[in-house]
């Protein structure tokens, strides 16, 4: 009979580890030394199929030099979850749904810290769509404008969807209205159904991948097209 995998909490929050539980199969090694860096999940460690899985639930920007060293040799999953909806919990008592909801476009806003690192041939990204309970304390330390509350915890309440990038190619499926060519990050705002701020991470992401060239700008911006 086989086990089932032990799940390491290596000072990981509710959403890390239900994330990894979610990933892992029977066999599976977690919390893994490698090469100077510690691993979430080793799957077929040596073997033909090595796979490691990582679950990042802040931001990008820390995982640059892991990734780097990591992919030379390895095939890497990266997991990386974004709240469609969020509910406040308080003293024990679950509260109100936060307004903000998040989409799968809010990837840009991690993606800008490694924005070519996506093409590499040995990495897939899931973005996992979920449903949390934030779990908030009192904290007079916090200023007003906070409400008073801290964040101690993020409870994985449902997953809504998953999608998948084998590479930067993937990405543009994102922006599924029609733009005009050459286009501004306003166009491309149009065409992607988000806010100009997050256009803008996209035209970067775009750009730094060379999925658009920048062929000019003026008094309203940026002019680009598809590569």
């Amino acid at each position: 009979m086989t086990e089932e995998p032990l799940i390491g909490t290596l000072n990981e929050g509710s959403l890390h580890e239900a994330l990894k539980r979610l990933y892992a199969r029977p066999g599976d090694r977690f919390e893994v030394p490698l090469d100077g860096f510690v691993v979430d999940i080793l799957r077929d460690g040596g073997g033909p199929e090595e796979l490691i899985i990582e679950i990042q639930t802040s931001g990008f920007g820390s995982m640059g030099r892991k990734l780097d060293h990591l992919l030379e040799g390895r095939r890497v999953l990266l997991v990386h979850p974004i709240a469609a909806s969020t509910t406040l919990e308080r003293a024990g008592t679950r509260g109100r749904r936060s307004p903000k909801r998040g989409s799968v476009h809010d990837l840009f806003e991690e993606l800008v810290a490694i924005p070519t690192l996506l093409d590499h041939p040995n990495l897939r990204l899931h973005i996992v769509m979920v449903e949390v309970t934030k779990v908030q304390i009192a904290d007079p330390a916090v200023r007003r404008g906070r409400g008073g509350f801290r964040t101690v915890d993020r409870r994985l309440d449902r997953i809504v969807e998953t999608h998948e990038f084998a590479d930067v190619t993937d990405l543009r499926a994102l922006v599924r209205g029609r733009l005009p060519n050459p286009f501004t990050t306003a166009d491309l705002s149009v065409a992607a159904g988000v806010a100009r701020p997050i256009a803008q991470r996209i035209a970067y992401c775009f750009n730094a991948a060379n999925l658009i060239d920048e062929v000019g700008r003026d008094r309203d911006g940026k002019w680009y097209r598809w590569s």
